[in-house]
């Protein structure tokens, strides 16, 4: 099969990053007033300082294009349709939380979001460790950034019900 030229790697990678920036501003834009509504709600003693969270999503988005991107550079040897869609629905559920959360106020429902976007991610690494171990690897802080985001959101969820119901 023909490899890549080097600008379809360049634009590659630039289109996988531009996704994931998307989805991290489509996020963003649910998250306008977050810094001020994380602040009204009672944390557990373990909760991040609201400052942390932009530049670690930052990070992790950066971390996501980068990673599909070198899935994607396999193509001409391997099948990655299927992780790359993945890939995509656990984006579009990632984007969809600060919605569920900061906008509409729905803790249960965000945290159900968690659970199944870590299952996604999950299915996403391995997927893509199957094709690059590099992609897979790039993607654990994710996962362990959503680790920490499910138990966060289970417990403001359920010590400020009066907010989260």
């Amino acid at each position: 099969m023909k490899s890549l030229t080097q600008r379809q790697q360049y634009m590659g990678l630039a289109g996988w990053l531009l996704l994931a920036f998307i989805a991290a501003a489509i996020g963003a834009v649910a998250s306008v007033n977050a810094a001020s509504f994380y602040q009204q709600l009672q944390q557990p003693s373990w909760a991040p300082p609201a400052g942390i969270f932009g530049p670690v999503w930052t990070t992790l988005y950066t971390l996501m294009g980068i990673a599909a991107w070198l899935v994607w550079r396999e193509k001409p040897t391997q099948n990655v349709r299927p992780p790359l869609t993945l890939f995509v629905v656990q984006l579009a559920l990632n984007a969809l939380w600060s919605w569920l959360y900061f906008v509409w106020h729905l803790g249960a429902v965000a945290f159900a979001g968690t659970v199944v976007l870590w299952l996604l991610i999950l299915a996403t690494l391995i997927a893509f460790w199957r094709i690059k171990p590099l992609a897979g690897a790039l993607l654990v802080p994710y996962l362990a950034w959503v680790t920490l985001a499910t138990a966060l959101t289970w417990s403001t969820w359920h010590l400020n019900p009066q907010i989260l119901g």
